[in-house]
């Protein structure tokens, strides 16, 4: 986590512990972490979740960032070490949706799946797709990946039948995760996304690629999905991202009155990179995402299904239309058909054990230079 990345403009919100103390909350500054509870005395940072400021809401969320600026522009609170502090899951996770939000991984996903007919089915140009996973299987960075047993088909025709073992096709999906602080009970409408969501974090959605073919026709991802989601440590507030905020890709089908974010400008230029035993094998643009996360949370909401404090939507796989903008194995090896060849002449399709994937991200502050996301990553150990 580069220094610069985590000047005045930024101040992401995580929960930290030192040797021998209890967690509380911390704000990233440069090399270091500011200890918020002592900071402010206030109990509601030292309760070893951002849960209850979460809750409070913009007016708290603003009034906190005001005076975190004046703190650290006068150099008057020290730092923690980052080196010296063990970060802690920043929230509790109350529910967990993800989205399928890149038309281009979209595409991909479509071309290799379904050969010969349109790559992208009738209703993705008209709703964002998602799905609702498990919220007890997200996890801070640095979790271990327990590689996901399972049913899978082996062969293809009428004799294939399903075998049970680990997954031979564990794959990533980088992504970008927006975590609810204000609850509802009533739709969220498109322009009132910052009401709700304080801010924004990176997610690696773990995906057992061979267990999901099998299982998700007719209702979609379950095993393949659950066993794990990684996300990083610290959240960065919407408020840091005002630079960031850009008009989404032109849509060529309208959408309806709900959906409907025209001059918004939900997009967000963020840049992603993923580092596979640290290499960096992919460079996925967010700017090219179809769904913002305004039309996703009025998505999310629309049927009347209620927002909670700590509710986490992530965007689906980020990927651009360049073979090394692709945010999944599955796209980058092409199904397996056009390994990844690494500096150490290594090939890889898939995960292996022992490999390590961490995803970064930065997008333009406020300030003029660029601002950062921590990492989120994570390393594959074998079937339990």
């Amino acid at each position: 986590m580069t220094a610069e990345l985590f000047g005045v403009d930024n101040l992401p919100y995580g929960v930290f512990s030192t040797p021998g103390t209890e967690p509380r909350t911390g704000v990233a500054v440069g090399d270091g972490v500011l200890d918020l509870a002592a900071a402010t005395g206030d109990p509601v940072h030292a309760t070893g979740s951002l849960d209850a400021f979460l809750a409070q809401g913009p007016r708290a969320w603003d009034a906190v960032r005001a005076q975190l600026v004046r703190w650290v522009t006068a150099g008057a609170h020290p730092l923690v070490p980052r080196s010296d502090v063990t970060m802690h899951l920043p929230f509790t996770v109350a529910d967990y949706v993800d989205f399928y939000s890149s038309r281009h991984h979209a595409e991909n996903i479509g071309r290799m799946f379904r050969p010969g007919t349109p790559p992208l089915t009738p209703n993705w140009a008209h709703l964002p797709i998602g799905y609702h996973g498990r919220a007890g299987t997200v996890a801070v960075s640095g979790t271990a990946v327990v590689r996901p047993n399972g049913q899978r088909l082996d062969g293809s025709g009428p004799g294939a039948a399903p075998t049970f073992g680990p997954s031979r096709r564990l794959d990533i999906e980088a992504e970008v995760g927006f975590v609810v602080g204000v609850p509802s009970d009533r739709p969220v409408a498109v322009d009132a996304v910052a009401d709700h969501v304080f801010g924004v974090c990176l997610v690696n959605d773990w995906s057992a690629r061979d267990l999901q073919a099998w299982e998700y026709v007719p209702l979609g991802p379950f095993l393949g999905k659950s066993f794990l989601t990684s996300v990083s440590p610290w959240v960065v507030p919407l408020a840091a991202l005002e630079a960031a905020r850009v008009d989404p890709p032109a849509r060529e089908t309208a959408v309806l009155p709900y959906l409907d974010d025209a001059g918004l400008r939900w997009g967000l230029d963020l840049q992603l990179e993923v580092h596979l035993n640290g290499e960096r094998v992919s460079s996925p643009p967010f700017a090219q995402m179809h769904w913002t996360p305004a039309q996703q949370l009025a998505h999310l909401t629309v049927n009347g299904a209620t927002l909670r404090t700590g509710d986490l939507f992530a965007s689906g796989t980020v990927s651009g239309p360049a073979r090394d903008e692709r945010g999944s194995l599955i796209e980058l090896s092409w199904g397996g058909a056009e390994p990844i060849t690494l500096a150490d002449g290594s090939t890889r399709t898939f995960l292996e054990d022992g490999d390590t994937v961490t995803i970064t991200a930065t997008a333009p502050g406020t300030a003029g230079g660029r601002i950062g996301f921590g990492e989120v990553t994570g390393t594959v150990l074998p079937a339990r």
